[in-house]
């Protein structure tokens, strides 16, 4: 059965309770690319973070079910959309 409500809740997440704990998505996005840029020796996009972790979500998911994989999956969906999204 699908959950009509999952990416609302999702997106709810995102925009309450993880700006709250994690602070603006965009800015950490960035700064997450920046220190994975240095630290590889080659130019990450935050976009690219954004993806990579919706990969971490669906690796960790692959042990069992739990809720939050499939949340935040959306959530870096989303964020990904935004930071690729031409202006």
């Amino acid at each position: 059965m699908i959950d009509r409500h999952l990416p609302t809740q999702a997106l709810d997440l995102l925009e309450v309770d993880r700006w709250k704990t994690h602070g603006d998505p965009i800015e950490t996005h960035r700064r997450v690319a920046a220190m994975w840029s240095a630290y590889l020796g080659s130019d990450v996009t935050p976009d690219e973070v954004a993806m990579c972790m919706v990969m971490v979500k669906i690796a960790r998911s692959a042990s069992g079910y739990a809720r939050d994989d499939y949340l935040d999956s959306i959530g870096y969906m989303i964020i990904a959309e935004g930071l690729a999204r031409p202006c």
